[in-house]
C-alpha cells in the first residue's frame, strides 16, 4: 500500500537538512530503485523552486510499504530527524487515484 510522509521543518534547521541530504537522498534513491517511490520532494519555505537561505518548510514522500508499521519505521530512521530537521513526521495511508 502506499503511505504519505508529511513532514515539517523545525525553523532555522537549513545548514541542519543541507548536511543530512546526502544520506536522506541515498534512502530515497533506495525506494526508487525498488519500485516503490511515487514521489518525494521538499516544501520550499517561499513561493520558489530555489528559496535559497529562505529554506524548507517540510518535505512530502509517498512510497509504498507492506504495512502502516514498516512505513512509520522507515520514517523513523531518517536522517534528517536524527540531524534535528523534523519537528514531526506523520504518516498515514495514500490511496492515487489520479493521474
Amino acid at each position: 500500500m502506499l503511505y504519505a510522509f508529511i513532514s515539517e521543518d523545525r525553523p532555522g534547521t537549513l545548514e541542519q537538512r543541507l548536511a543530512a541530504r546526502p544520506a536522506h537522498l541515498e534512502r530515497l534513491n533506495a525506494l526508487q530503485q525498488e519500485g516503490r517511490l511515487l514521489l518525494a520532494g521538499p516544501h520550499p519555505a517561499i513561493d520558489s523552486n530555489e528559496p535559497g537561505e529562505a529554506g524548507f518548510s517540510g518535505s512530502l514522500v509517498v512510497a509504498e510499504f507492506a504495512s502502516l508499521d514498516d512505513a512509520q519505521s522507515w520514517a523513523d530512521a531518517d536522517p534528517y530527524i536524527s540531524a534535528g530537521v523534523y519537528a514531526q513526521v506523520t504518516v498515514k495511508p495514500f490511496k492515487k487515484v489520479l493521474p
